[in-house]
């Protein structure tokens, strides 16, 4: 029986870069959550490993081993094979943990379709790590953290990771389409030795709360990014000035930015009036929070 699983997208609410190690590896401390917008992965039993990728941002995504998701496959697939078709909805390298994210639901759907983790168990995401947890982080920093698909810290470059509780909020996502190498925004990072987040995060009662904390804190990359590709600018000013945008940060590497919003009527209004003035920009819009169960194998 087929799986059908869902890969959503990562936020970086905040992303502070703190240091770098003697390989090279930056060191991070980052507050994420996850968006009911995503990719949708297919995971099905067939000869071999295949992958077939459509959807309306399926142009230039690889369908041999450079895909991350069937790498991620490939872990565990084992001798009996899988046949993996991937809808791609989120623009490929833009700072939302696309590959990252099909890559962990390729995982959680193997994981169910052989049977090492029974359909619909609701702690598969943190049996996977714990039984290949050095595995899914040689794939990628992202990968674990796509792995939960739930709110989390993300410390050290990426493997140390701890649950947190926030309140679900209203984003808006817009990326302008605009090739931002991450390579390339490392390179232009002036200072990687920046303070962290505070060791112990502050309770989050309202949506509210949780802005005013955002607000103090940074993505390191954010400028770097700016002065690779400087129209990410006017994305963020785009959002800044929609009505009731509490926030307007850059997620990641970008170019992918986010807006915050308390009115989640606000948010679909802000997605609207951007999707109309930029139809040439990819806009979405949803609440942010624990998308565990929501990504979740459901049979097909």
């Amino acid at each position: 029986m087929a799986n059908r699983v869902f890969a959503p997208a990562k936020i970086n609410l905040t992303l502070h870069v703190t240091g770098r190690r003697s390989d090279g590896y930056h060191l991070l401390d980052s507050l994420v959550s996850f968006a009911p917008v995503g990719d949708w992965l297919t995971v099905a039993p067939g000869d071999g490993l295949t992958l077939e990728v459509s959807g309306p941002e399926a142009a230039g995504v690889p369908d041999d081993m450079s895909n991350l998701a069937l790498r991620a496959a490939a872990l565990l697939a084992g001798h009996e094979g899988a046949a993996l078709t991937l809808e791609k909805n989120l623009p490929a390298a833009s700072g939302i943990g696309g590959g990252s994210a099909d890559a962990a639901a390729a995982l959680r759907g193997i994981a169910t379709l052989s049977g090492e983790i029974p359909q619909g168990f609701l702690e598969l995401p943190d049996l996977l790590m714990h039984r290949h947890a050095e595995r899914i982080l040689g794939l990628g920093a992202d990968v674990p953290m796509c792995v939960l698909s739930h709110p989390l810290r993300a410390r050290g470059i990426g493997e140390r990771l701890g649950l947190v509780t926030l309140p679900d909020i209203a984003a808006v996502l817009v990326n302008p389409r605009l090739p931002v190498p991450t390579p390339a925004v490392f390179k232009a990072l002036e200072t990687r030795d920046n303070p962290p987040m505070p060791d112990t995060l502050p309770e989050f009662p309202d949506a509210a709360s949780l802005i005013g904390f955002l607000a103090r804190m940074r993505n390191d990359l954010e400028a770097p990014a700016l002065k690779v590709e400087p129209g990410i600018r006017a994305v963020l000013d785009a959002l800044a000035g929609q009505g009731g945008c509490g926030l307007a940060r850059m997620s990641g590497s970008g170019a992918t930015c986010f807006g915050l919003f308390l009115s989640e009527d606000d948010a679909r209004a802000a997605a609207q009036a951007l999707t109309e003035a930029h139809p040439g920009w990819w806009v979405a819009s949803g609440v942010l929070g624990d998308c565990s169960e929501l990504a979740l194998p459901r049979p097909q």
